[in-house]
């Protein structure tokens, strides 16, 4: 088997020499030279290397290191791959509508969509799947269990659930469908004259999705829109155009494409008449906000269409196209890079060294270029969006995230919905006092670890206090250091009973009205959407944003 796919990778390679012809003579000898030196080096492994070699796995890890010496984007899309990157790009597939990850190395049910066959069924969040199809899951991943998950629309599945108060497992049977996963994950209204719609992907339909939503807000007295963009890592550049559509007159140029060869030099503008060119409009920009999120939130800002409320975007401004290859693979090429109306582009001059979060870090002014909007304010590229109005994320403590990580959010929000069949709505309900009372002593019965970064600093000091040999005179001031982390600790529960009380709610929420019921609790301790919601409640402060 070996040989022959030694075989076919040779044939591939020979068909390639022959199609660079056209490149230049010394260009050409280049190419064919180096593969030559490839395909022979293979050769060599396979035959003297003391062990078996897997041609796939090899091959695969060689593409990969060279179209990552390339940028952060250009991929390999192997066969086996291939639904899973339509899937992304589609936003469909066929399976049973939920969201399944581990949960104290259980397979558990995270968030079930509504209307499909997970939902429809009766599953809940914080069900264990035990078994798919009578197929123990044991030591299986999450990757191999979506592929069981997953399947032809119509066909049947039936799972062995473990749920929360009920002693014996259970069985569900269901029915595959064709599930489609909504770019437009929320829309509702945040107050009386403003609209909120959030959007997660653009996939197919984003842009006929935001026009519903529109239509529906204003429809319910909406005379303002919040559009979140945050995290938001972008999609289909056509989609991109018709969400700009939305908000931009016909005829508007969106975003033009640059690349190597002529083809990809392509400008793109508004087809259709605008749903509403006038509404006051706040777009919402976090760090993960990216590539076609990006050319929306920039084509805002040029034209001063509206604001922008949050932090710089993520700086993706390449654009990608698939390319065939052989045996059904596809290679996923940057092509071009993107600018939109005033000239910027908005790929961040060096995609290679970005912060922890793969965003832009800071741009020297020496590297930054200025360009003007459509009313003469003055924005620069370098790397991603600026917002006109910076404001930084709700953030948490580390403890709050170790007691997430643990489970114990997730596993009290499962038991206090087992206790209470209903609860008020989103917006509505509370934890009262009493109820954060029974939370506390219910993680006195725990075991679990709330470490900090704190406790990892002190560990660290220690050991270079040892090392440069002064630690006796230290250990005092780092035993007193302890004492007050300590301390902190066991206070913890109370000192951050805001951030602890947030988490529960939403996560308690989450059981009974999914994803749309968290995004519309969340937006009255949302600093990023109450700054928007007031900005465009002050008209002064909004017209004085877009005409300085």
């Amino acid at each position: 088997m070996k040989r022959v796919v030694i075989g076919v990778v040779g044939i591939v390679l020979l068909v390639g020499l022959f199609s660079f012809t056209w490149l230049s003579g010394d260009h050409s000898f280049e190419i064919s030279k180096n593969i030559n030196i490839f395909a022979t080096l293979y050769r060599e492994l396979n035959t003297h290397y003391v062990d078996e070699l897997s041609s796939e796995e090899l091959i695969g890890d060689g593409i990969d290191a060279m179209l990552k010496s390339l940028d952060p984007y250009a991929a390999y899309i192997s066969e086996a791959d291939i639904e899973d990157y339509r899937t992304a790009t589609t936003g469909e597939y066929g399976g049973i509508g939920a969201i399944v990850g581990k949960r104290r190395n259980a397979n558990t049910v995270i968030m079930p969509y509504v209307g499909y066959p997970a939902h429809s069924a009766g599953l809940k969040i914080g069900d264990e799947i035990l078994k798919i199809d009578n197929q123990n899951l044991e030591g299986k991943s999450s990757i191999e269990i979506s592929e069981l998950l997953k399947g032809q629309p119509g066909s049947d599945i039936e799972l062995t659930i473990k749920r929360y108060g009920i002693e014996k497992p259970f069985d569900v049977s269901l029915t595959r469908s064709k599930i489609t996963i909504d770019n437009v994950m929320y829309y509702g209204m945040y107050d009386e004259t403003t609209g909120f719609i959030k959007l997660s992907d653009f996939t197919t339909d984003a842009g006929s999705e935001v026009k519903n939503a529109l239509d529906s807000l204003k429809s319910a007295g909406a005379t303002k829109i919040i559009l979140d963009l945050r995290d938001n890592p972008g999609g289909l550049l056509d989609e991109a155009v018709k969400v700009a559509n939305v908000f931009v007159e016909q005829g508007k140029e969106v975003v033009s494409t640059k690349g190597k060869m002529a083809s990809w030099n392509k400008t793109y503008s508004t087809p259709y008449p605008t749903a509403d060119n006038d509404i006051p409009l706040a777009v919402l920009t976090s760090r993960s906000t990216a590539s076609a999120a990006e050319i929306v939130s920039g084509v805002v800002q040029d034209y001063d269409r509206g604001i922008l409320v949050g932090t710089r975007t993520f700086g993706k401004g390449l654009v990608q196209a698939t390319r065939p290859l052989p045996y059904n693979s596809q290679l996923k090429i940057t092509t071009a890079k993107y600018y939109i109306p005033s000239g910027r582009c908005i790929q961040a001059i060096d995609y290679s060294h970005r912060n922890e979060d793969g965003s832009v870090g800071e741009i020297p002014d020496s590297l930054k270029v200025a360009f003007k909007t459509s009313k003469g304010r003055t924005v620069y590229d370098g790397g991603g969006i600026e917002p006109d109005l910076s404001v930084e994320p709700r953030k948490f403590s580390n403890l709050l995230y170790n007691m997430v990580s643990q489970n114990l959010i997730f596993d009290y929000a499962t038991e206090y919905a087992f206790v209470h069949p209903e609860i008020s709505a989103p917006r509505a309900f509370n934890l009262s006092d009493e109820e954060y009372s029974d939370f506390v002593t219910w993680v006195d019965g725990k075991e679990f670890n709330l470490s900090s970064q704190m406790d990892d600093a002190i560990v660290a000091l220690e050991k270079m206090a040892k090392k440069e040999k002064y630690y006796d005179g230290m250990k005092p001031a780092i035993e007193k250091l302890k004492i007050k982390v300590g301390t902190l600790k066991e206070n913890y529960l109370e000192t951050f009973k805001d951030d602890i009380k947030f988490m529960l709610e939403e996560e308690i929420i989450s059981r009974y009205y999914f994803h749309t019921g968290m995004m519309e609790a969340s937006l009255d301790h949302d600093p990023t959407v109450i700054q928007a919601a007031q900005l465009l409640a002050d008209s002064k402060a909004y017209s004085k944003i877009l005409n300085q």
